[in-house]
């Protein structure tokens, strides 16, 4: 954590992210349409966050990678299926630490949508969509959000294209096999 109590995000050096225990290990997943990213109030059933803007997340479960993972999730929160993507986008890997000092990894990535309306689970009680350059205006975010949106929508020239709409629909059907 930061002197202000914010999360640090740090660029994950190779090799570091071993370090890292399992149940530490998510994905943030930034979802875009026409320019604006998606914001998602944390609803007051999940044990944590309660009321806070953030974007999709959940934990890596065993066996899954990083990219399937995010399409789980993005499918589970906001009901958003392959065949609604244009495109996913890997981000930097970040390290965070909460507030006990544990280091959690955090594999980002930005979905570009066709859709503008989004279906949200339980897991969250509204989404709004802003320009990525106002998300501080949403006072109650989670703090590490801002480490989130700078390794994916604010420097996509740094994220690398994982597939685009048609090759997601292949990769999906391969791996539900």
């Amino acid at each position: 954590m930061g002197s202000d109590g914010t999360a640090l995000g740090i660029r994950v050096p190779s090799g570091a992210a071993l370090e890292i225990p399992p149940d530490h290990r998510v994905i943030a997943a930034v979802i875009q349409w026409r320019g604006r990213i998606a914001l998602f109030r944390r609803s007051r059933r999940p044990s944590h966050d309660s009321g806070l803007w953030h974007c999709i997340t959940g934990f890596l479960e065993a066996g899954a990678t990083p990219e399937q993972q995010a399409l789980d999730e993005l499918f589970e929160e906001a009901g958003l299926r392959v065949e609604d993507l244009q495109a996913l986008y890997q981000g930097q890997d970040l390290v965070v630490t909460d507030g006990f000092g544990a280091p959690w990894l955090i594999h980002t990535f930005t979905a570009l949508t066709t859709q503008r309306r989004l279906t949200i689970n339980w897991e969250h009680d509204s989404y709004r969509w802003t320009d990525p350059r106002k998300a501080k205006r949403f006072s109650n975010r989670v703090s590490w959000l801002d480490s989130v949106l700078d390794a994916t929508v604010r420097a996509p020239q740094q994220s690398r294209l994982l597939t685009t709409e048609p090759a997601l629909r292949v990769e999906a059907t391969a791996s539900s096999k």
